[in-house]
């Protein structure tokens, strides 16, 4: 099965899909994937049918007690982070050794044109939320091994490398302290080792602090516009000013928390409100600097949307709204290859 030839390709972001298969009780989570026997916003025969061409595919641990209250008999002592981020690991190459060719981890901007080309699913391995790192980083490498191209140090709670965005809403992205000593040095062996830095979920300390240090560009896979939705997670009009200068990136989030107005969940939320959103990163960043980071599998997002199934009702309502189609197919899926060619350097 693959992609139709006049569908327009769809490169993501951000999505947790594995993190949903880890958490999976029963069955054969990675079939369920693959023959769409499963519930959330992605499988397989779901991304087909939207042309979600690929993506950044995040491993997360979450909190202990979240997963105390979700997975049967699991107890606070199971909460082993570095023995999750590579069971999470590993699910990612099961969907690629069982796909029959369907699906490929992708090392390179080269390796993701290859397989938009070729109608293969790009996976791009993300980790959200540093938390199985030690203080020397002595697993990175492993895991680059394994296809490991982006890292966002923090998630919403703090880590060893610093303290992520928190808050209700509305609120400030300036949250607390941001990155520490560790921290400041993981984002040096990040920029050596050439992957991308992930700010989405950093709060304003930490974004300025990455600002000075990295010589990467700035790049946010899945956040929004603060002005537009006062979540803490959206960005200023400041740091999109910082992230424009750095010819970096930013994917729109599709959660509704992320789009609307008044920081509700509810999934009456217009599809209409991501092109707002798009409008105005279009405005600040120019036309090479935006793109998607949808969040699937990580939130709820407008019904009109649904799952990756409904990517083409996305991509109509752009074209409505006067996107030329090269606009839409930069947006869609070539600026995120700039930037990803940019950072890693191939």
């Amino acid at each position: 099965m693959t992609l139709s030839t006049s569908a327009q390709p769809v490169f993501d972001g951000h999505n947790d899909l594995l993190l949903r298969l880890w958490m999976q009780e029963t069955g054969d989570a990675v079939a369920d994937f693959l023959h769409g026997t499963m519930h959330g916003h992605l499988d397989m025969p779901r991304m087909r049918r939207g042309s979600f061409a690929g993506g950044l595919f995040a491993v997360f641990v979450p909190p202990a007690q979240y997963v105390k209250q979700s997975k049967t008999g699991w107890q606070e002592e199971d909460h082993d982070p570095l023995a999750i981020t590579e069971a999470q690991i590993a699910l990612l190459h099961q969907i690629a050794d069982r796909s029959a060719g369907q699906a490929r981890i992708c090392r390179s901007a080269e390796d993701i044109e290859r397989c938009i080309a070729q109608g293969v699913l790009a996976m791009v391995l993300h980790i959200e939320g540093a938390e199985a790192l030690d203080d020397e980083c002595s697993q990175l490498d492993r895991w680059v091994a394994a296809g490991l191209r982006s890292v966002g140090p923090l998630w919403n709670l703090q880590n060893r490398f610093g303290t992520g965005v928190t808050g209700g809403f509305p609120g400030s992205p300036d949250s607390g302290d941001g990155l520490t000593p560790v921290g400041i040095n993981l984002l040096r062996v990040l920029n050596q080792k050439k992957l991308l830095i992930d700010l989405s979920h950093m709060n304003e300390k930490s974004f300025w602090q990455v600002a000075e240090v990295s010589d990467a560009p700035l790049v946010a896979t899945h956040s929004n516009v603060h002005a537009l939705c006062p979540q803490p997670r959206n960005l200023t009009d400041a740091q999109l000013a910082a992230i424009a200068q750095s010819d970096g990136f930013v994917g729109v989030n599709f959660g509704n928390a992320f789009l609307r107005a008044d920081g509700k969940r509810d999934s009456d939320t217009p599809l209409a409100q991501i092109v707002q959103h798009l409008d105005a990163l279009l405005e600040k960043l120019g036309e090479d600097r935006v793109g998607f980071g949808s969040d699937f599998d990580g939130i709820s997002v407008p019904d009109e949307l649904g799952d990756a199934a409904g990517l083409p009702k996305l991509v109509d309502l752009m074209q409505q709204a006067g996107y030329s189609p090269e606009l839409i197919d930069k947006i869609c899926w070539r600026n995120w290859l700039r930037v990803l060619k940019k950072t890693w350097g191939e």
